[in-house]
């Protein structure tokens, strides 16, 4: 099993390293290109295309899986075999995934180009996450309810998706940042779910992690390479629905797995909260860009940009790591202690944020 979760990272990384090389060469020719100003980083125009090769890559290697189960599974070690069937009723789910994903991808592509502004961006974007939750897929936390419950549920699973990709959309604000964090909980994710005995959402997980590492080859700094709009949309959108299609708890777990998603994104859901925050608190639209990001802030306390990136990284690492005990411990107080671990690393960088340096 590791063998393969091996094998599908370095299969999507490899594809993804290849097409990006191609997007570097593509995207200035069809006017991909962010230039730079006052509220960027990077001082040379860079191409945009790595969101689109993230998308092609996951696209690409998720249909050669689908295809080579549909042709038999006699091929797999028997350890996965017997996981084949399951994987194959699910590919419907899978497909309605990958396809609301390369709506939101294609959404982004057009601001990258056209610079749409924030109210259709909005609107398609909780569209599409409706369109996802009338397929049957949404958060559960409670195993009965009625229709208020139901409904409840359902809202909180289109504010969720729609928050994770304005999130990743926020976050990719420095060279590597968005496709690292990415990683980072695409990896927890994967850890948490197979802890449980899930493996489909896994799998497709790996797919990302790959095609996040072969993109990270072109835009670790400095980037010669962005995934502009459409990757950080890209990326947002299919974490946020695998999260709730994947499976955290499950008969004969402790349920407290159901706040893994929090705690991985904790770095991401602060940052994008701290940002509105500051720009309703100065009487601007939380969807003015600026740079008052985490990163940027880390960066103005004496931070070098990849140091930056590095530390929320870590951080991002940090808060998630002990969300890979949740199904383990057996006590609410076990829990809240993992909870409140998280809570305090924020606490932390939220203290470190506002020191002024001085004794």
């Amino acid at each position: 099993m590791t063998l393969a979760a091996v094998g599908i990272v370095g299969y999507a990384m490899v594809l993804s390293a290849i097409l990006c090389a191609i997007a570097r060469r593509v995207a200035p020719r069809i006017g991909l290109i962010d230039k730079p100003d006052a509220r960027k980083a990077h001082e040379a125009p860079t191409p945009l295309g790595g969101g689109v090769a993230i998308w092609m890559t996951t696209a690409l290697v998720l249909s050669t899986g689908v295809l080579a189960l549909k042709f038999g599974h006699s091929w797999l070690p028997p350890d996965l075999a017997i996981h084949a069937q399951g994987a194959l009723d699910r590919i419907g789910e899978l497909g309605v995934i990958v396809g609301l994903s390369t709506a939101i991808m294609v959404l982004g592509l057009l601001d990258d180009r056209f610079k749409l502004g924030w109210q259709p961006r909005i609107l398609v974007q909780f569209a599409v996450a409706i369109a996802f939750v009338l397929t049957g897929d949404r958060v559960t936390l409670f195993q009965a309810g009625g229709s208020a419950t139901r409904f409840l549920m359902a809202a909180l699973t289109v504010f969720w998706i729609v928050g994770l990709t304005n999130a990743f959309n926020f976050l990719d604000n420095m060279d590597g940042l968005a496709a690292s964090v990415g990683l980072i909980a695409a990896l927890l994710f994967v850890g948490a779910q197979v802890a449980v005995g899930s493996l489909f959402v896994p799998a497709v997980l790996l797919v990302l992690v790959g095609a996040l590492a072969g993109f990270l080859l072109h835009n670790r700094p400095p980037a010669r390479l962005f995934m502009g709009d459409a990757g950080s949309n890209f990326l947002g959108f299919l974490l946020g629905t695998l999260t709730v299609a994947g499976t955290f708890t499950r008969a004969g777990f402790p349920p407290y797995g159901i706040v893994t998603p929090l705690l991985v994104m904790a770095v991401p859901l602060y940052d994008t909260a701290s940002v509105v925050l500051i720009r309703l608190r100065e009487g601007r639209s939380p969807f003015q860009p600026d740079r008052c990001h985490l990163s940027h802030r880390l960066v103005d306390r004496g931070l070098t940009p990849a140091r930056a990136v590095a530390t929320i990284g870590l951080i991002t690492l940090a808060g998630g790591l002990g969300s890979l005990l949740l199904s383990q411990v057996n006590t609410a107080f076990g829990a809240a202690v993992i909870v409140a671990q998280t809570i305090c690393l924020l606490g932390l960088v939220a203290v470190l944020e506002v020191s002024t340096g001085k004794a």
